[in-house]
């Protein structure tokens, strides 16, 4: 079995340069794409262009099929993305297939995706110095921890009350190139914040809808907020 690392290393000796083109910041509505392959090595493919959001950011990868085949797994490899299918995919370099990922996930990563960063922000104001030490967004929660000494739950009024009052204006949240050649990305909401950021947003702060905060501590010094969407 040929791994993703054995592909890279592959695509380096033949000097080959593969720049997969990432639709899902252009439109992260996109569920449906037809393009063609781009590279094969074993069960790891490249595509030319790509809906198929790879794990990054904390933000975990879509799921999907790509010509009909479940990717196992996404990753990036520099400024490309390679997925890998079953061993026995039959797919050729230049063949055309129809990649399709699961909306319903990818439209809660998106939410949950915005609606974390959007609480970390609001940690940022209310606990100045205060440093992130992970953070994870999944289908059905995203979670930031962050080193602190006491119950970061002191901050969840204020934290869920300006939360609440930017979903409500619903505004616009801008997303956009920082540096187009590295592929290196940013949101913003005007009036509220600006981040380096690669995920998939929506399109306004209203798309998140309600949220829910929960604490844990996960360790001396450590603690976590849990972010769940409201019903």
């Amino acid at each position: 079995m040929t791994t993703i690392a054995e592909l890279t290393n592959l695509i380096e000796l033949h000097g080959i340069m593969l720049v997969t083109k990432k639709v899902f910041w252009e439109d992260p509505y996109q569920t449906q794409l037809s393009t063609r392959i781009a590279g094969v090595t074993n069960e790891n493919i490249t595509l030319e262009e790509t809906i198929f959001y790879a794990f990054s950011g904390g933000q975990e990868s879509d799921a999907g099929t790509i010509g009909g085949y479940p990717v196992i797994a996404a990753a990036k490899q520099g400024l490309d993305i390679v997925y890998t299918l079953p061993a026995d995919h039959g797919l050729q370099p230049g063949q055309t297939v129809e990649v399709q990922i699961d909306w319903n996930r990818r439209y809660r990563l998106m939410r949950l995706h915005f609606a974390a960063e959007m609480v970390l922000q609001l940690v940022y104001k209310h606990a100045p110095g205060i440093e992130r030490i992970g953070a994870h967004i999944s289908e059905d929660k995203a979670r930031i921890d962050f080193a602190r000494e006491g119950s970061i739950s002191a901050l969840f009024p204020m934290i869920e009350r300006e939360a609440a009052a930017l979903i409500a204006a619903d505004l616009p949240i801008i997303t956009a190139f920082e540096d187009e050649q590295s592929q290196h990305r940013y949101w913003e909401v005007l009036g509220f914040s600006r981040m380096a950021c690669g995920g998939t947003h929506p399109r306004t702060t209203l798309e998140i809808g309600s949220i829910k905060l929960k604490r844990k501590n996960t360790g001396k010094g450590k603690e976590r907020i849990e972010i769940m969407l409201g019903a």
